[in-house]
């Protein structure tokens, strides 16, 4: 069995489309037809080489789907054939399986990790999968392996934001976009937003921001200004001059929170004397997200209409596009998240 697949062969250079042979399922893998995958930005991350060289290359790309359950390994309990699930990045309870390796006769050997999603069938690891209902709409489900899983751990996680604490929010991406609903869902009040992108900051006041902030505009740091300072600020671009912002614009006691990652041998430089005064400052791993707990709770809430995933999907490609796909995140000109949809015809 054969599956078309986006390979990262080279880094800082388009992904390669190939036919990969699909390997024998091991312990605790789990064969898998993907409906729809979200990209997300630390992907554009892996092929920039942000963390610096890849030692795995080629290697298959992406952490977030939607898929279906075509085949099981040994000693998988916890999803069965037939069955619509949610891949994503972060452990679930299950086996965390031997990541999977493909084949193709040009690149020989092709590197996966526990899961992959840029291609039409993946194999995964048991714990990367979490069961939802069939009728489970494909994008709204693809969304809950990262971004959406992502901004709510930020918010009543990481941040443990309260009823009518001030935010701020750097970096209207997928995840900031869903940190901003979050936050609403919460109570925080006011709600503000920092992005470079204007149709970004138009989607976070849609989607409750109370306030948006061009970072093109001049005297930036004045303008996001409040008194007394925030009481979380989330910092999403990785960006190290809006890390260092990001920790002054928090109040004495205030909560920093460092989701985006900065590229490899770029460091921030923070007086580290508030913190032994109140001031705290955390590093974000995916919200701390528990996804076998956290995507049936989300999902009520997308039924409830209390959280809207629809509108934070603002471009939907087929895989053999993915390039374009890229280019446009890159650009700008999606406000939300991009979706690849890849039901095998």
């Amino acid at each position: 069995m054969k599956t078309r697949a986006a390979v990262l062969v080279q880094q800082r250079q388009p992904l390669e489309l190939h036919d990969l042979e699909i390997p024998r399922l091991q312990h605790g893998q789990i064969l898998t037809q993907i409906l729809c995958s979200g990209i997300c930005g630390s992907q554009l991350g892996e092929i920039d080489g942000v963390k610096g060289p890849d030692a795995y290359l080629p290697h298959l790309l992406g952490h977030e789907a939607c898929a279906e359950v075509l085949e099981v390994g040994e000693g998988v309990k916890r999803v069965r054939v037939g069955q619509r699930v949610v891949l994503h990045w972060r452990r679930a309870p299950g086996h965390e399986a031997v990541p999977a390796t493909y084949h193709n006769p040009r690149l020989g050997k092709v590197n996966s990790g526990w899961v992959t999603t840029f291609s039409q069938y993946s194999v995964v690891s048991e714990n990367r999968a979490t069961p939802v209902d069939q009728e489970t709409d494909p994008a709204a489900a693809a969304l809950l392996g990262c971004a959406v899983t992502t901004g709510a751990g930020v918010v009543c996680r990481n941040a443990r934001l309260e009823l009518g604490e001030s935010i701020l929010i750097l970096g209207a991406g997928g995840v900031g976009l869903s940190v901003v609903q979050a936050a609403r869902l919460t109570g925080g009040f006011p709600i503000s937003v920092c992005d470079r992108f204007q149709n970004r900051l138009e989607l976070a006041k849609q989607l409750g921001a109370d306030r948006v902030v061009s970072s093109q505009s001049e005297e930036l740091e004045a303008l996001l200004a409040v008194n007394g300072g925030y009481d979380v600020v989330v910092e999403s671009t990785g960006y190290v001059p809006f890390i260092e912002m990001a920790y002054r614009l928090a109040a004495s006691q205030g909560r920093v929170v460092l989701v985006g990652v900065p590229p490899a041998g770029q460091a921030a430089q923070l007086p580290t004397l508030p913190l032994h005064f109140g001031k705290t400052l955390v590093g974000s791993h995916g919200g701390d997200a528990q996804p076998d707990r956290d995507i049936p709770r989300l999902l009520g809430l997308v039924a409830a209409q209390r959280l809207d995933l629809q509108s934070l999907v603002s471009g939907r490609y087929p895989l053999e596009d993915i390039n374009q796909a890229i280019s446009d995140m890159r650009s700008g000109s999606l406000a939300g998240r991009c979706l690849l949809d890849m039901v095998v015809a």
